[in-house]
């Protein structure tokens, strides 16, 4: 594995690796006092973020330094690219100082991809406008692991605003990969054209779709990718398809409710449902530390240092 750009790229064994090699950082680095392994000493890892963050930039951060590797965190606001500098101007300046991995965050879907043609280091995609965010579904199926003793198996409902999402399409693939039923619920409006090639089941009723669900996971509304009028209004979007505590009652006993965050509470989540011990929102954050860890540590060594 050079680089991780899609979980569509990913084998099932490279992603159980991964996925076992986190639960592996984790007890590596809480049993320690100082939570700092000396693996990545030397090396350095670049956060090129040109969409704002601050769960996912501030996650690779503190994984890579938990690895003991020097981080660069590159911010198109305050850089060159402010001024018109173009990916390849950039990636060809960062290449100059010979980082090992590059974590990119962008808003056109494809720009990881262009970038491993410009730099020697690995390419880690954070995030490329609707198309992936592989490091989050990867965390999402941890968590899931941990919640509810593995993914195979599993029915996994996806609700919400699946067209802008690129969190839905990284689960959608790495989900049923690892064996899950997955079930996309929303209105016709926020579904793909082409959902039919999917391999998943599609609903519009979502009360329906939770009496089966091991785990929900409420999609954010991106407001900021529409154009359009998806839907009437924030409150009918609410009615139909926010999880309140009304519907957390339909899920089967053992269900969580995740979501990748930020939340519009009140909108796709009530916030009583959100704080509740269902939820895995939280945990979901620390894994990711966890999940960043792993993924940095087997692109960087191939798997071959401890």
């Amino acid at each position: 594995m050079k680089h991780l750009l899609t979980t569509k790229d990913l084998t099932r064994d490279e992603a159980e690796l991964i996925l076992d090699l986190t639960g592996q950082m984790a007890d590596a680095v809480s049993g320690r006092e100082v939570p700092k392994l000396p693996t990545l000493r030397g090396r350095t890892v670049v956060n090129l973020f040109y969409e704002d963050s601050t769960r996912t930039r501030t996650s690779f951060e503190t994984a890579a330094k938990r690895l003991s590797a020097d981080v660069v965190n590159f911010s198109a606001k305050t850089s060159s690219v402010n001024k018109g500098e173009s990916l390849k101007d950039t990636a060809l300046t960062l290449q100059a100082m010979g980082p090992e991995a590059v974590v990119i965050r962008h808003p056109a879907s494809g720009a990881p991809q262009r970038l491993t043609q410009w730099v020697d280091g690995a390419v880690l995609n954070a995030g490329d406008g609707t198309h992936a965010h592989p490091t989050q579904a990867l965390l999402d199926a941890y968590t899931m692991r941990q919640r509810l003793g593995g993914v195979e198996g599993r029915t996994v409902a996806i609700v919400g605003d699946i067209l802008h999402s690129r969190v839905a399409r990284s689960n959608v693939w790495l989900l049923t990969k690892l064996g899950a039923r997955v079930r996309l619920v929303g209105p016709p409006t926020l579904l793909p054209t082409d959902i039919d090639a999917w391999p998943v089941e599609v609903s519009y009723d979502l009360d329906a779709s939770l009496r089966d669900a091991d785990a929900v996971m409420m999609l954010r509304v991106q407001r900021e990718r529409m154009n359009d009028a998806f839907f009437p209004t924030a409150n009918e979007y609410a009615r139909l398809y926010g999880l309140d505590e009304r519907r957390l009652g339909l899920m089967p006993g053992h269900a969580v409710v995740m979501h990748p965050g930020p939340m519009n509470r009140g909108m796709e989540i009530a916030a009583r449902v959100a704080d509740s011990p269902r939820a895995t929102i939280t945990e979901q954050v620390a894994n990711g530390v966890w999940v960043r860890m792993a993924v940095l540590y087997l692109l960087l060594t191939n798997g071959a240092t401890r």
